[in-house]
């Protein structure tokens, strides 16, 4: 049966706990571990979410005969936030 996907609220909450759980330095070694991998997990889920929902954003143009019409959302990514994913992803484990 395949995984239910979580709701993005309840995939950011999972991943802020972990958050502050691992900037609290408490845990052990193994825990934070598990923790970071979880939290990894929780990012995947937050940001393939974020993806569909952008898939779905359409924006309302008006054209230059007065109509109204739909085109595709497209995101702009800027070069920071580029490099800012290729650095996270470098620095995952697997």
């Amino acid at each position: 049966m395949p995984e239910k996907q979580p709701k993005f609220e309840d995939a950011l909450k999972e991943l802020e706990g972990i958050i502050e759980e691992l900037e609290g330095g408490e845990l052990p070694l193994d825990d934070s571990l598990e923790r970071y991998e979880r939290g990894v997990k929780a990012l995947n889920a937050c940001r393939k979410i974020l993806g569909e929902a952008e898939k779905k954003i359409q924006l309302l143009l008006r054209t230059t005969e007065g109509e109204l019409k739909t085109e595709p959302f497209e995101p702009e990514e800027t070069a920071a936030e580029a490099e800012d994913e290729k650095n996270e992803n470098d620095n995952l484990p697997f």
